[in-house]
Parts: C-alpha cells; sequence; structure tokens
C-alpha cells in the first residue's frame, strides 16, 4: 500500500518526467553515434559529432536536474540510492558514447571497422530497451516490459563483448601500423564499456523492479 501511494503523491511529477527525458537522450545519442559510423563522408561526421557532444551536454543537464530535485524533495517514487544510481548510470551511457566519438574524431580515422559499427548497433538495441523500460517506471502496470528489457540488454552486452574480443584479437594478428591498432583498440574499448553501462542501468532497473513490484 505504501509504495502505491508513494506514486501518487505531487513529487513523482518531478522525478518520472526527468528520467524519461534521460531515457530517450540515451537512444538518441546512440542512434547518432550509428549514423557517424556508418558514414564515410568526413564533413557528414563532424556535423553528426556536433550533435553527439550537444546530447551528452543534455543528459549532463538531465542529471543535474535529477540530482537537484533528490536534494529538495523527502518523498521520491522509489529509493534515494535507486534514483542517485539509476541517473549516474544512464549519464554513463552517453559519456562513453560521447567518448568514443569523441576519440574518431580526435584520431582522425579515415575508416570504420566492422565491429565498431556492430557495437553501435547493439548499442542501439539497448538503449531502445532502457528507454522502454524507464517509461513504465511511471506506473509499473507492465513490469515484464521491464524485465525482458533488462534480459535483452544483458545479452545485448554479452554479444559485444564476444565481438570486442574477436576485433582485438585480430587487431592484434593482422594490423601492423602500431598506431593505427593504438587507435582503433582504444575506440573498440570505449564503445565496449559504453555497453558495460547500459548492463549497469539494467542492473538498477532490475533492483528497482524487486523492491517496487
Amino acid at each position: 500500500m505504501n509504495n502505491i501511494f508513494k506514486f501518487f503523491t505531487p513529487q513523482d511529477k518531478k522525478f518520472h518526467p526527468l528520467f524519461e527525458q534521460a531515457g530517450s537522450n540515451a537512444l538518441k545519442i546512440a542512434e547518432s553515434l550509428l549514423e557517424m559510423v556508418s558514414t564515410a563522408d568526413a564533413e557528414s561526421r563532424k556535423t553528426i559529432f556536433k550533435e553527439i557532444e550537444r546530447l551528452e551536454h543534455v543528459g549532463d543537464d538531465i542529471t543535474h536536474s535529477i540530482f537537484l530535485e533528490l536534494s529538495r524533495n523527502f518523498i521520491t517514487p522509489f529509493d534515494r540510492e535507486d534514483i542517485h544510481q539509476l541517473a549516474t548510470a544512464v549519464d554513463d551511457v552517453a559519456d562513453y558514447i560521447y567518448g568514443t566519438a569523441n576519440r574518431m574524431q580526435m584520431y582522425n580515422m579515415n575508416s570504420i571497422s566492422e565491429p565498431v559499427v556492430k557495437i553501435a548497433e547493439l548499442l542501439v538495441e539497448m538503449c531502445t530497451d532502457i528507454d522502454k523500460a524507464i517509461k513504465e517506471l511511471r506506473s509499473f502496470k507492465n513490469i515484464r516490459v521491464i524485465a525482458d528489457a533488462c534480459i535483452r540488454i544483458n545479452s545485448g552486452e554479452n554479444q559485444a563483448d564476444y565481438v570486442f574480443t574477436l576485433a582485438v584479437a585480430r587487431l592484434f594478428e593482422y594490423e601492423t601500423n602500431a598506431i593505427e591498432l593504438i587507435k582503433q583498440k582504444e575506440v573498440l574499448q570505449t564503445i565496449e564499456k559504453a555497453t558495460d553501462k547500459c548492463e549497469d542501468v539494467a542492473n538498477v532497473l532490475e533492483t528497482i523492479l524487486v523492491k517496487n513490484a
């Protein structure tokens, strides 16, 4: 009964919209990264990178707003610690996606490897599930949606880990240019880390689900 009451308190009108904005922003930045790694045109990449940079700043602002509301409100829709962890985890996803794009720009990478594109595709799928799951936190009417999304996110991270491991192994086997090897490996590590952060979001969502469903 306490949980039901908490979801109808006025304070909830502040947290849920902010989390939904964060989830939507994470999906947008993932989609932008996929667009960036899928184009061979250098000028187009620069334009897309600027959008990724803008979205990363938007994510920072949303996270700051959540923390600010957390400091102002005593009653929250779910545990304060979980609110903080969820906001941080979603922000981390955006940060590492931006970090991937930033490295590609700084290193003036002319070609993007197939594994990077594959992981970018997985990121879009995972962020789509994050966006869906976060929307369900408002009512908890369809908890199966949250649970299934978390399962798919965990599966996506496993796939990304496999793609990353194989790609790095092939880099060391076939890449003879040491500088190019370092560039490719750093981009792979950063984009793979973004999928790890998606899994962190899923872990927090599962914790919230156990406590509140």
